[in-house]
């Protein structure tokens, strides 16, 4: 008789796994630059309340190694990107569709120092003087940041001379976390990352760049959640969504 209730328990057991799985219909894998960590943990549950009965998950990391993952076919059903360059390239390779893709935010390029640091760049050109001896840069080949801090200094004529001290990153938060730590005198980052350590780094500069830090967000075509991935593009358009974006330093497309 003890037997008897095993097969229960597995019937059971089977009928959660079958309401779990109609569960995961309704998540959502959101890939997102690591600069929109804090703003998109934010978001999500506020587009949860307006949404009853999605779940969003989110993949945060370095914009380019998000498309390759996207590309070998890991689940995403969003992707928003720091730059344009990285969305081009999820468009040339059919990942997205270009008429599917928006800009929601925009943001700055910055240059930090540690907060008990002594010196402080006026200019970016400061940078090649011995003082700056281990400067933080996103990896420009997968890191949007580095590609626009590459794009300053070559344009500046600097490249050639701040490139041997460069400490790679693979996303922008490591070269944050280098210069509050105090391991690299200075490093490249957005304004909205330094403002969430300004305990710990100070801002010496806002660097112009070239080519606009626009954000690009698209839902991914392979996503079998289109209707609901086309749903979170349309809402971190929304004010709702933009003015948290806002609070984080995010500016307007």
């Amino acid at each position: 008789m003890s037997h008897k209730p095993r097969p229960i328990r597995l019937v059971l057991a089977l009928s959660g796994l079958l309401l779990s799985g109609g569960a995961l219909a309704a998540e959502l894998t959101v890939s997102a630059a690591a600069s929109l960590t804090n703003a998109f943990r934010e978001l999500g549950p506020l587009y949860e309340a307006q949404h009853p009965g999605s779940k969003l998950q989110f993949n945060f990391g370095a914009s380019g190694a998000l498309l390759q993952q996207i590309a070998k076919g890991a689940p995403a059903d969003v992707f928003a990107s720091a730059d344009q360059e990285t969305m081009d390239q999820a468009q040339q390779q059919g990942l997205v569709k270009a008429e599917q893709r928006r800009n929601f935010v925009s943001n700055s390029l910055v240059v930090i120092v540690p907060g008990a640091a002594k010196a402080t760049p006026k200019a970016v050109a400061e940078l090649a003087q011995p003082a700056y001896g281990r400067i933080a840069i996103g990896l420009p080949a997968s890191v949007p940041v580095g590609r626009y801090t590459k794009a300053v200094l070559e344009k500046a004529g600097l490249w050639g001379a701040v490139e041997p001290k460069m400490i790679g990153a693979n996303n922008v938060r490591q070269a944050l976390d280098y210069v509050a730590r105090g391991e690299v005198d200075a490093g490249f980052v957005y304004g909205t990352d330094a403002a969430l350590m300004a305990d710990k780094v100070k801002v010496a500069l806002t660097v112009p760049t070239e080519t606009p830090v626009l954000y690009p967000v698209a839902p991914v075509a392979a996503s079998a959640n289109a209707a609901e991935a086309q749903k979170f593009v349309a809402f971190v358009l929304s004010p709702q969504a933009q003015a948290v974006l806002a609070k984080y330093g995010f500016g307007k497309p």
